[in-house]
């Protein structure tokens, strides 16, 4: 009995480990092809489309469905802390698609995994959050990596580049601002997008209609085959919100250690497929540096999870902001969503 338990655990955690990779590979490759064989390149409209997809898909899954409690969150809060929350959002989102706009699929997931390295400089400058000295070592290997990766990238552009780094830092933020602004609140995946899609939508529609609202319209009047592009435009909307919902299945079925692992694999797996389709050049050093920083990803998610099952020693400095009350000892979001979503 004991065995068949087992033997089920471990199926269901491949099944939602393929199925998460599934969903996130096929996101990043369909905004690539978009902006890249479908000549769409309009990156805030793109967006835009995603936000308002999830909008949609948040509600259908909390309010019709029922498949998700919903997180009553107080009137005054959505606009005081949701808000906020939902504007960094919505810029990491944008410099995401910004950067697959301009560069490589491999190159943009490299950097992308800069955001360990990021968060924990955040927290250190601004916060003044104590880290082993054992968190800085493990970010030797994603700097380096990230490093050799951008001097070698045969498709560099610069304006890919920095908006691929500082969609980092706008989810380290991200990160750091919900540790501030949603304690208290218990958020997972889903109830996270249906409070932060919409407002994120009011925020981008504007900027995205002044700014590529001529250039939409023309390509809508220019485009060959309309038709069949529209479809996966929007199709692309509808899989960036499954993916959310992928994420909420992964994460309860998965330990934090099997995620961390599965999380760097699948930036390898979707620089393998995305070669297959768009043949970008690969020299074989940026090769080197794409594995570094991946390898060192994994040892960075290794040495968070052994040093969360050790007592601090003594003489730690603590970290400066302490809860004030019980509600506020409550986990904000899963611990495994920090640097991942």
């Amino acid at each position: 009995m004991e065995e068949s338990l087992f033997q089920w655990a471990v199926f269901r955690s491949l099944l939602a480990i393929l199925q998460w990779w599934a969903f996130n590979v096929t996101v990043i490759i369909t905004n690539k092809w978009i902006f890249q064989k479908l000549d769409f390149k309009f990156p805030l409209t793109v967006s835009c489309i995603h936000f308002i997809c999830s909008s949609i898909g948040a509600y259908l899954v909390i309010k019709v469905l029922k498949l998700k409690p919903l997180i009553v969150v107080d009137p005054e809060d959505r606009w005081r802390r949701i808000f906020p929350m939902s504007f960094v959002f919505c810029i990491n989102i944008v410099l995401g698609n910004v950067s697959l706009r301009y560069i490589p699929v491999s190159f943009m997931q490299t950097i992308k995994s800069f955001t360990p390295a990021t968060t924990v400089v955040l927290q250190w400058l601004v916060w003044r959050k104590y880290f082993d000295w054992r968190i800085w070592a493990s970010l030797v290997p994603i700097v380096g990596g990230i490093l050799l990766t951008s001097v070698t990238e045969l498709s560099f552009n610069m304006l890919g580049f920095c908006a691929a780094l500082f969609g980092c830092l706008a989810t380290s933020t991200k990160t750091i601002l919900a540790e501030s602004l949603l304690h208290g609140y218990k958020f997972d995946s889903i109830n996270t997008v249906y409070y932060m899609a919409p407002f994120a939508t009011m925020i981008l529609g504007i900027p995205a209609l002044l700014l590529e609202g001529n250039g939409v319209m023309e390509w809508l009047q220019t485009h060959p085959t309309l038709g069949s592009s529209l479809v996966i435009i929007f199709t692309s909307g509808v899989l960036a919100f499954c993916l959310n919902f992928s994420i909420f299945y992964v994460i309860h079925s998965t330990t934090a250690v099997t995620f961390n692992v599965a999380g760097n694999l699948k930036v390898a797996v979707a620089v393998l497929i995305s070669w297959l389709i768009f043949r970008n050049p690969i020299a074989g050093m940026n090769a080197v540096g794409c594995a570094v920083t991946l390898i060192g990803c994994t040892f960075y998610g290794y040495v968070r999870h052994k040093l969360s099952q050790q007592p601090p020693p003594p003489g730690t400095p603590r970290t400066p902001r302490t809860p004030k009350n019980r509600m506020e000892l409550l986990p904000l979001v899963n611990d495994k969503l920090d640097d991942k979503v």
